[in-house]
């Protein structure tokens, strides 16, 4: 009997414990869902693009997913980090006055709106601000 109580309890941890993978799967592959820019959309060849990422939601770890895969695809994430505001759409922000590299980074996140912001204080090239409404694909990136 004793066995029998042993094995229906292992049999009911494993199938919890599977069902509660399954739900925090595809609760984060949910997660990244929308951001479809083509993979072959990269940095520019002979160019240094700076970026900085900033996470303008209270979703944790979207800066890291955008820096994972603004690097994949051959920009230069110099800094991350949380903005103090909140934003339900992602910006990309020209710091450099080379609008054509922050289409680039808007066109890599699959679309965002870019605006002129220069500002040589930052060191950077490109900042962008990750909103609510922005996605990290689903396929894994490779950090």
């Amino acid at each position: 009997m004793r066995l029998r109580t042993v094995v229906f309890a292992a049999a009911v941890f494993l199938a919890l414990l599977g069902g509660g993978w399954y739900w925090w799967a595809r609760a984060y592959q949910g997660l990244g869902a929308s951001a479809a820019a083509p993979p072959d959309l990269t940095a520019p060849k002979r160019d240094r693009v700076r970026v900085e990422v900033l996470n303008a939601t209270r979703i944790r770890g979207l800066a890291r997913r955008g820096t994972f895969l603004l690097r994949d695809r051959g920009f230069d994430v110099v800094s991350i980090g949380t903005s103090p505001q909140q934003s339900d759409s992602t910006l990309v922000l020209d710091r450099s006055n080379h609008p054509d590299w922050a289409r680039q980074v808007a066109r890599a996140l699959g679309g965002a709106r870019v605006e002129a912001r220069p500002d040589s204080t930052l060191y950077v090239d490109v900042t962008v601000l990750l909103g609510r409404a922005w996605r990290p694909p689903p396929e894994p990136l490779h950090p």
